[in-house]
């Protein structure tokens, strides 16, 4: 095909779409079946009604073929395991049972049935469900779902493209089950699926399908020979099959690199790649290889990750040069639109100058529409876009929100010296060992407690105007109290003040931030149906005023054991949000740390002796290309210290992080030079504390011994086993006994009992241990 020919065909297409709808009715639908309020007939309708309200969107927007398949429930990875039959042992009579039930079991745990690990998808604030596989796993294939929803679409007058997860990305995903050796390589097990995914692409083919796509972003790592090859030897043979539909394999958030060359010789019919960020190096790539002749490429040129408008001219011009390297040219987002809101225009409270330069799923769309449009019919089709598109670009470029001097001035002022603690941390720890005069084991939690829904009702009522802001904060004093009086009665050691104020960690602070903007309605799916709005970093960044030290202080003047000050560290800050794409991250990183430090200074000031700094986001953040990684963790660890380095040795700072994967950032974490580090590991069976220990990591560690993403309730000798198998790894005067993440999101009945048990857990461990007098 021609150049000219593979622009007249070019067509617009997405990978994927928010699945929450406008009003987070996913999200009710699915915690009302939880609770009995809502049936599974309702449930199943509510989605079918939502998935109908997107295509249509799509559709609308101006997109050809929308995707099918990305919808869930939960989890797409888990709807992989269940389409490939990869149930855990312990979830199978569920799933047998009752399979809706099944499925969220394996989601959440019950209170007998530990639940699947859940961690990050790849470089996002996704979480997925960790499949479990071990050299007896025996595959079944399932395609319901997946004929049933490429069904619905077709049914509507659509044209529809089933969107599956690849099988090497499944199986580079995965871990060995429990029970297994750890050194088993689920990789192993690739012949005996390959087999399934054939069945699975038959049963699309018999139902009309002309194209299923295979998502494998796993090949944008880095991988060995070996997983290269495995990458070959399974779209040769999935290339082979007589019985299939064409097969479109994508990949996304970063460049292929040598899986580029693999890809394109696989006899596969297109491939889906990134061109935006580092990902624009495909482009190069992808030349080099000589191109995809004869076969569909569908461009990534909208970046589907972050929500500023999109460069027209820029992707034109990549756009352009890709018609020479293809058959036939299609255009898309970057990935699946998952990790963006649904709307901008449901954001009346932003500046208009500022709405200007926003693009939220149904924005891009329509700019993927318009691009296509433009590649097929000339840029005389699309002047007028192209012209606002330019006015809008300018815009946000020339704008004072962007550039403060002052800001820019403080953060080129920053030394070597600011960024380091006055004193090493084997000082320090014996001078916060006197001040503190803990016992071994200290028992503490990661900070928020319980969002109740009065506490909701009263924020909503506050910004409403229902109440003022005494009754509010009155409100705001009673729930501190009782957080105390919870934890002084259930016999924590170190207290927090349970956030009772806070509506989102990072929204909270961004509220209070020059340079952020807050949204009404960006809600985007973390994991499950926990969504959270990601506030925007529109410009520099200052604190006009202390953001925590009242509601700390107050607690703090409550009781006399120690409560700590609590802050989201500047790496979460970045990464849970909509960071600026026209400055480097490691200049914004340091803006938001100038910060943070003033507020760390002021609850020093106020009285706070233990001040947590999250990190949450540390590991999620890091670069998928090893090569990139050096650079991003030096200002990732220098933002933290510079945060966290002006105050005293006695002042003990504590971080956090949570579902990722540790073992590959262990010396960046040591960079922190916090004090003490609190991570999860009930899921994972503590084995951050083996690599914590394996790499030398000197200071306090306390390792999650409650998974607070299950409903669950663990007993005291449950969470003693943890702490036993911690303290095989981590020696006693260095571990701290705490959940895994904070408790915003659990009901107080399953959280008292919980505590209850960690405590009690804590203290049967510690009399056994000697120096226990302490």
């Amino acid at each position: 095909m021609t150049s000219k020919s593979a622009a007249a065909a070019a067509r617009a297409t997405v990978y994927g779409c928010p699945r929450q709808g406008s009003n987070r009715e996913l999200k009710r639908a699915v915690e009302g079946y939880w609770k009995g309020r809502v049936t599974a007939a309702a449930l199943r309708e509510t989605a079918a009604g939502l998935r109908r309200t997107n295509w249509c969107r799509l559709a609308e927007d101006g997109i050809h073929e929308v995707p099918t398949g990305d919808f869930s429930y939960y989890d797409h990875v888990l709807d992989t395991s269940v389409m490939v039959g990869a149930v855990p042992a312990r979830h199978r009579e569920a799933v047998e049972t009752d399979g809706l039930d099944g499925y969220f079991a394996m989601a959440r745990g019950t209170q007998d049935v530990a639940p699947l690990e859940m961690t990050k998808w790849f470089d996002t604030n996704y979480h997925y469900l960790v499949p479990e596989l071990g050299p007896d796993t025996v595959f079944a294939a399932d395609s319901t779902k997946q004929v049933a929803e490429f069904g619905e679409a077709l049914a509507l007058g659509l044209s529809p493209r089933p969107v599956l997860v690849g099988p090497v990305t499944y199986l580079l995903l995965a871990k060995p089950a429990p029970g297994v050796a750890t050194d088993f390589e689920p990789l192993t097990l690739l012949d005996r699926l390959l087999p399934v995914y054939a069945e699975v692409l038959a049963d699309l083919r018999a139902a009309g399908a002309r194209w299923v796509q295979l998502d494998e972003p796993a090949l944008v790592q880095d991988r060995t020979p070996a997983e290269l090859n495995a990458a070959a030897r399974a779209y040769r043979d999935l290339g082979a099959l007589t019985d299939r539909p064409k097969l479109l394999v994508a990949s996304y958030f970063d460049r292929l690199g040598e899986a580029l060359a693999v890809l394109a010789k696989a006899p596969v019919d297109g491939l889906a790649l990134d061109f935006t960020g580092p990902a624009a190096a495909n482009l190069r790539d992808l030349a080099a290889v000589g191109g995809l002749p004869g076969r569909r490429l569908v461009a990534g040129v909208v970046d589907g990750r972050n929500v500023w408008i999109n460069n027209h001219q820029q992707s034109l011009t990549t756009l352009g040069t890709l018609l020479g390297l293809a058959g036939r040219v299609d255009v898309a987002a970057s990935c699946s639109l998952l990790h963006v809101p649904l709307d901008a225009t449901a954001e009346p409270d932003i500046d208009p100058q500022v709405a200007r330069w926003l693009a939220f799923a149904r924005q891009k769309t329509a700019e993927i529409a318009t691009l296509a449009r433009g590649l097929a019919q000339g840029t005389d089709a699309i002047a007028a876009e192209l012209a606002a598109n330019r006015a809008d670009l300018a815009s946000r470029a020339g704008s004072t929100i962007t550039h403060e001097p002052a800001v820019r001035a403080r953060a080129a002022a920053v030394t070597e010296s600011d960024g380091h603690r006055e004193a090493p941390y084997q000082q320090r720890a014996a001078v916060q060992r006197d001040r503190l005069r803990l016992p071994l084991l200290p028992t503490t939690t990661i900070g928020s407690f319980p969002q109740t829904a009065q506490l909701r009702t009263a924020r909503a009522d506050l910004r409403a105007g229902r109440i003022d802001t005494a009754t509010y904060d009155k409100r705001i004093e009673t729930e501190i109290q009782e957080v105390l009086a919870f934890q002084e009665k259930a016999g924590v050691d170190v207290l927090v003040h349970g956030e009772p104020e806070r509506n989102d960690m990072v929204q909270y602070f961004a509220e209070r931030l020059v340079g952020y903007l807050a949204t009404r309605h960006g809600w985007v799916q973390s994991y499950g149906t926990r969504y959270v709005r990601p506030p925007i970093l529109a410009g520099d960044v200052s604190r006009p005023e202390p953001m925590t030290v009242r509601w700390t202080a107050y607690a703090q003047s409550l009781t006399a054991r120690p409560v700590k000050g609590m802050l989201t560290g500047p790496v979460t800050m970045l990464a849970w949000s909509f960071v600026r794409d026209d400055q480097p991250l490691g200049e914004t990183a340091r803006q938001v740390a100038l910060a943070l430090r003033d507020e760390v200074n002021d609850l020093e000031a106020a009285g706070s002796s233990v001040i947590q700094v999250d990190e949450p986001a540390l590991r999620e953040t890091l670069p998928l290309r090893v090569a990139d990684r050096a650079g991003y963790l030096a200002w990732a660890t220098e933002s933290f210290r510079l945060a966290t380095s002006g105050v005293r040795s006695e002042t003990q700072i504590h971080t956090h992080m949570c579902y990722a994967e540790f073992g590959d950032i262990i010396r960046a974490i040591d960079d922190l030079d916090a004090d003490v580090i609190s991570l999860e590991a009930a899921r994972s069976h503590m084995q951050v504390a083996d690599e914590l220990a394996s790499a030398g990591y000197p200071r306090e560690v306390g390792p999650g011994v409650y998974d607070i993403h299950s409903p669950r309730v663990p007993s005291a000798a449950e969470a003693a086993v943890l702490l036993r198998k911690g303290l095989e790894a981590i020696p006693a005067e260095r571990l701290w006994v705490n959940p895994d993440c904070g408790l915003k999101t659990r009901g107080w009945p399953e959280v008292r009992a919980s505590l209850e048990n960690l405590v009690s857990a804590a203290t049967e461990v510690r009399a056994a241990l000697p120096g226990n007098a302490h």
